[in-house]
């Protein structure tokens, strides 16, 4: 065990001394080590990142969820989209017939929603997404109200004139979250009172629910405003627990052909989106990107491999008479061997750490400019220091056998 510590400690200091003595030389041939562990330390953690902030977007519209709309939400080439144009729109009374009729179903809500200009006082907002909803929307959302209260079963029932409001509307209209709660809201010369603010959720990367700026209100008291018909409708079913939403979408859809009266050879008039195809296409989508990035990070890391090389190879040549000279009393050739590997390995961790430091820079830069933070990952640190310690390996050893296999007599005499 004393040996092993030895030779590593042996072997880190040589390679502090090659740095030290020959700087320039050094860190020119480094430079491709921490230039490929720069990009694919960054591409790693900048596609990590993305795809957890896009992912839990799409956990934002609901986990185990179907989205029964006549518009098909992957797109496809199957039917033109004039063809679902005229598909009809989803009615609420479908909704009833959806809850009697499925067993898999846990909850299952009905949506609309309009842009609407929202005004208090002297204040006035544009383009604010209008929600109308059912009472089960809350049980397949996540929205947490920290101020007031969300809409009760009365609300729902009655159709009553009141909603909850984003955290920015809030904040815009009328300074603060908690100024906002039981005042009154007009749009379209309609007033209302607010119940409650949403808490704050930050901006989506895949649209769907902008919750800072919206306002939600009972699907009623929408529908006594607005034409639903006109109004982008759709219904949200949400499975029972450990029930796949691939059998779900398939019950739905028979349900629906059902309600619809579709003949065995019609075809379906709407479409049961799953949310959780929508997460295995980002995780395909993102796949392909983390392989553009090893592939162009990989010519950096042979290039430094290279350059790591030719320093063991000077390196040996340099320190010939002292290898001879360890050889003659006693040390074997695993010792040599062993001490070159080493160095070299310590010489790509070096490279390494420049640029896992660079990553690091560039990581907090981008976190106050990008939607999301970057977050380095420690498998992915972890992962880059093992690349850096393989790539020593590979490039020291042909330097490490020559050195190995020299001839004490003939080594001390060389100068």
């Amino acid at each position: 065990m004393l040996k092993l510590l030895s030779i590593l400690w042996n072997s880190f200091r040589m390679a502090l001394q090659e740095l030290r003595v020959n700087k320039l030389r050094t860190f020119l041939s480094l430079f491709g080590i921490t230039i490929g562990i720069f990009c694919i330390i960054g591409v790693l953690a900048t596609v990590d990142s993305l795809e957890r902030k896009v992912q839990n977007d799409i956990k934002s519209l609901g986990s185990n969820t179907i989205y029964i709309d006549k518009w098909n939400y992957g797109g496809g080439s199957d039917n033109p989209w004039w063809k679902y144009l005229k598909r009809p729109n989803m009615k609420f009374e479908e909704l009833r017939i959806i809850k009697a009729k499925s067993e898999m179903a846990s909850f299952a809500a009905f949506f609309v929603s309009n842009s609407v200009n929202l005004n208090y006082e002297d204040n006035v907002l544009s383009n604010i997404g209008l929600y109308g909803v059912t009472n089960d929307f809350n049980s397949i959302q996540t929205i947490e109200v920290n101020n007031g209260r969300y809409l009760n079963e009365s609300d729902f029932t009655r159709g009553s004139p009141v909603g909850v409001i984003g955290n920015k509307v809030a904040e815009e209209l009328y300074g603060s979250a908690e100024k906002a709660v039981g005042k009154e809201i007009s749009f379209d010369g309609r007033r209302l009172y607010i119940t409650g603010v949403i808490k704050k959720q930050g901006q989506s990367l895949i649209g769907g629910f902008d919750y800072d700026q919206c306002m939600i209100v009972p699907y009623r008291y929408f529908a006594s405003i607005y034409n639903p018909d006109n109004n982008n409708p759709y219904i949200m079913v949400q499975g029972k627990d450990k029930i796949a939403s691939s059998a779900l979408a398939d019950e739905l859809t028979g349900v629906m052909r059902q309600l619809r009266k579709l003949s065995p050879a019609q075809e379906d008039n709407f479409t049961c989106n799953d949310v959780a195809q929508f997460s295995a296409q980002v995780n395909g989508f993102f796949g392909q990107v983390t392989a553009g990035g090893w592939a162009i990070a990989g010519l950096s890391l042979v290039v430094g491999a290279f350059g790591v090389a030719n320093i063991m190879f000077v390196t040996v040549r340099e320190r010939t008479s002292q290898i001879g000279l360890k050889k003659a009393i006693g040390a074997k050739r695993s010792t040599i061997l062993t001490e070159f590997l080493l160095e070299s390995a310590f010489l790509c961790i070096l490279g390494g750490l420049i640029g896992l430091t660079l990553v690091w820079l560039l990581s907090l830069l981008l976190s106050t400019v990008l939607p999301f933070p970057i977050f380095i990952a420690p498998n992915i640190v972890i992962l880059g220091l093992s690349i850096c310690i393989i790539l020593g390996v590979l490039a020291g050893i042909i330097p490490a056998s020559i050195a190995a296999k020299m001839d004490p007599v003939v080594a001390i005499r060389t100068k």
